[in-house]
């Protein structure tokens, strides 16, 4: 799985995917806006992207998006690690990020991943959608944890 640090400045391919994986996307100016603020970084590849930030020791994962015909081939799996990475490069020793409720699949993933749950945020998602939804709030320590192996809670 090819993934790469994008420098370049061009967000409309990401908020085209991005609008095929969330019912409230994020466009093009809104993304370039989180990606200009300091400390943030995007990886990409063929069909997906996750966009992260680092600050003061703890990394984010902003989003996370890959197309749905991507999908099951590695590529959230080969993102999120490469950003993991990344943050951990970059000083952060635990990774945050909030995911639907009842997003089976990234949770799946991100239990995967090491990733434990760490808070509730009620009805977080509610643009988009005909009934609001929680929001996990997940961390993992960085470097990530072998597959399977949770951090220290």
């Amino acid at each position: 799985m090819s993934v790469a640090l994008y420098h370049g400045s061009d967000m409309a391919p990401f908020a085209a995917i991005h609008a095929l994986c969330f019912p409230d996307p994020w466009d093009a100016k809104a993304l370039a806006g989180l990606r200009a603020t300091p400390g943030t970084f995007l990886f990409a590849a063929v069909a997906g992207f996750i966009l992260g930030r680092v600050a003061a020791g703890e990394a984010e994962i902003l989003t996370l998006a890959v197309s749905p015909e991507a999908r099951r081939f590695g590529t959230a799996t080969a993102l999120v690690v490469a950003a993991a990475g990344h943050a951990h490069a970059l000083g952060a020793r635990d990774l945050f990020l909030e995911v639907a409720a009842g997003n089976l699949p990234a949770r799946t993933l991100y239990r995967r991943l090491g990733f434990v749950e760490e808070g509730r945020r009620k009805a977080y998602y509610a643009q988009g959608r005909d009934k609001p939804e929680d929001a996990l709030v997940l961390r993992s320590d960085l470097p990530l944890s072998p597959l399977g192996k949770s951090p220290a809670a």
